[in-house]
C-alpha cells in the first residue's frame, strides 16, 4: 500500500455519503458533489469513514488510489467549509459588476466581457475591482478563477489585468535611453 491509500477518509456528522457502483455522492451543509468512480478503486463506507482499497497491486492503481484520498478529503472539505478564490482587478478604468450570476467586464477592450458562472459556482463583486468566487467543488473553483484570469493576465511592466489576491507580479524596467 501506498502512504495515502489503505488511510481512511473522516466524514463529519453534518456530512451524507452515498455509494454507487459508479459514482460517489457527498452531501453537506453546502451543497452536494458527485464524482465518478475508477474501476481500479473500491470504497466502502463505515463507521463515519470511507476506507479506500486497491483492486490490486500496480503502479496504477496505487497512483489512482492517493489521488482518490486527495479528491474526497477536498469533497468534504468542499461541502462543510466550502472554498474561494480572490480576483484583483488592477488598471485605470478597468471595472468588473455581478448581474445574476453573469460577471461584465470592462477591462480595457473595445467591448465589454460577459462571463457566465458555471453550475455551482457564485461570483460576487463587492467592489469594482475585486472578484469573489466561491464554490463547494475545488477544481471548478480553481478553474473558473483562471478562465477570468485569462481574459486579462497581468502585464509586466506596469502590473495591469486580473491577478490572484496573493499573485505577485513581478514588474520587468523599461528601456532606458
Amino acid at each position: 500500500m501506498t502512504r495515502v491509500s489503505g488511510n481512511v477518509v473522516p466524514i463529519p456528522d453534518k456530512v451524507n455519503v452515498n455509494l454507487t457502483e459508479s459514482e460517489i455522492e457527498i452531501k453537506g451543509p453546502n451543497g452536494k458533489v458527485i464524482y465518478p468512480l475508477n474501476k481500479n478503486v473500491t470504497l466502502k463506507s463505515e463507521n463515519s469513514q470511507i476506507l479506500i482499497l486497491n483492486k490490486d497491486e500496480s503502479k496504477q492503481t496505487k497512483a489512482v488510489s492517493g489521488t482518490y484520498r486527495s479528491l474526497l478529503s477536498n469533497m468534504i472539505h468542499g461541502v462543510t467549509v466550502g472554498y474561494e478564490k480572490k480576483l484583483i482587478v488592477v488598471g485605470v478604468g478597468y471595472k468588473v459588476s455581478v448581474n445574476a450570476n453573469v460577471l461584465n467586464m470592462n477591462i480595457g477592450y473595445s467591448h465589454p466581457i460577459n462571463y457566465k458562472a458555471p453550475e455551482g459556482i457564485s461570483i460576487i463583486s463587492s467592489t469594482p475591482t475585486e472578484i469573489l468566487i466561491r464554490g463547494v467543488d475545488k477544481q471548478k473553483v480553481g478553474q473558473t478563477a483562471a478562465d477570468i484570469r485569462a481574459f486579462r493576465k497581468p502585464e509586466p511592466y506596469k502590473g495591469k489585468g486580473i491577478r490572484y489576491e496573493n499573485e505577485i507580479i513581478v514588474l520587468k524596467e523599461t528601456k532606458k535611453k
